[in-house]
């Protein structure tokens, strides 16, 4: 590091709609507690009308929050963000919001930021395809070529997705893994307590998925599976972690499909390794599109067999005799006996999965430094 910034601390801005727990979210809060607070100085400006349930535990790891809720009108909320990147005098902003990214990084470059950063997360927009929509992501995509210095991606779909299918060509952008915390997949945990919390039997097979309730996450498809399963095994519980806007229609559809108590909904949960490793026997996945879930490397690392879309990306799948790819174009009824046929297989041991994406560039550690190093280089330059 030059003399110059070894004085203070790299002060880095990421922006989010929110901190509530999420695959992004969960990664950035895990990346908090390996940086070096001698280094690197974080914030975190969150766009929705709360900061999230996360923004305690950030605010723990020496984290400061900073909100700037999009409702007050673009103007204003354009105002207010210039503000907090002008006061906050930023080495680096790093942002998470897709599209807008393209705002951002406009508004960061006005007020000098030296290092611009935006992060695409998803493999395709998840807004209605009318012409204003369009214009508006030729609009974000051209400021986002014009004012980012770098630009990230979850994976070779996501890169493709906000960068255009020749990314490979332009020396900024790179793809860097999201990692997971593997400390939580190989503590041991309880069975009976996770089902007894749950209102699950203690030897049920039990069917799960995690994600929040959004079109992409397909959670119709999800249902028409558990019907054809709950047919050939009617004992068959399913538990589904998660919130959002389509979770009250979901529920409504899962009671008018007549699953007589087997059907789990528990919503948001901090503890992801501690349901799946005692909650969970096999994990369904039939997402329409994704970037790179995260709740699949972690499914992965507790042991779980799991049945997922061929939408998501290959680089998911890190353990390929864990994960069984389907097409949607497949009948539910196909998918229901891919689920069983792998739920003979049995799940793998907790400490040896955890330790198979230990040995990658989806384990924290290896991110966080990948990411960091990233930010110094950046700086630097």
């Amino acid at each position: 590091m030059t003399a110059q910034m070894s004085e203070r601390r790299i002060k880095i801005l990421h922006v989010l709609g929110s901190m509530d727990p999420g695959g992004v979210e969960t990664w950035l809060l895990n990346v908090l507690k390996h940086v070096d607070r001698d280094t690197f100085e974080f914030h975190i400006c969150t766009f929705g009308p709360e900061p999230g349930a996360y923004a305690v535990e950030v605010e723990k790891l020496g984290t400061r929050m900073v909100q700037c809720p999009r409702s007050a009108g673009l103007r204003h909320f354009r105002r207010r963000f210039r503000r907090i990147l002008r006061e906050g005098e930023y080495d680096v902003v790093h942002s998470h919001v897709h599209l807008f990214s393209g705002a951002v990084l406009r508004w960061a470059n006005a007020e000098d930021v030296p290092v611009r950063i935006a992060h695409s997360h998803t493999s395709q927009d998840d807004k209605t395809n009318t012409l204003a929509r369009r214009c508006y992501g030729r609009l974000m995509k051209s400021w986002i070529d014009r004012y980012a210095t770098h630009g990230l991606a979850a994976s070779q779909l996501a890169a493709a997705q906000l960068f255009g299918e020749d990314w490979q060509r332009d020396r900024r952008i790179q793809v860097v893994h999201c990692g997971i915390d593997l400390g939580p997949f190989e503590e041991p945990v309880a069975r009976e307590e996770v089902r007894a919390e749950l209102g699950i039997p203690r030897d049920a097979t039990v069917v799960g998925h995690v994600g929040r309730f959004v079109p992409a996450k397909n959670h119709r498809f999800f249902l028409e599976v558990a019907r054809e399963i709950a047919k050939l095994r009617p004992d068959t519980h399913f538990l589904l972690v998660g919130d959002g806007p389509l979770r009250c229609e979901i529920e409504e559809r899962a009671k008018a499909m007549s699953f007589n108590g087997n059907m789990h909904f528990v919503g948001s949960r901090t503890d992801i390794p501690r349901l799946m490793s005692g909650g969970m026997d096999v994990f369904v996945f039939p997402s329409l599109w994704e970037g790179l879930p995260m709740t699949l490397i972690e499914a992965q690392a507790a042991g779980l067999r799991c049945v997922v879309s061929d939408k998501v990306t290959k680089e998911a799948s890190i353990s390929p005799e864990q994960s069984t790819r389907l097409s949607l174009s497949a009948k539910p009824s196909e998918w229901a006996a891919s689920t069983l046929d792998v739920l003979n297989g049995g799940r793998r041991k907790g400490e040896w999965a955890a330790q198979t994406v230990c040995r990658t560039d989806f384990s924290i550690e290896r991110s966080a430094s990948l990411l960091l190093n990233l930010y110094v280089g950046a700086v630097e330059r």
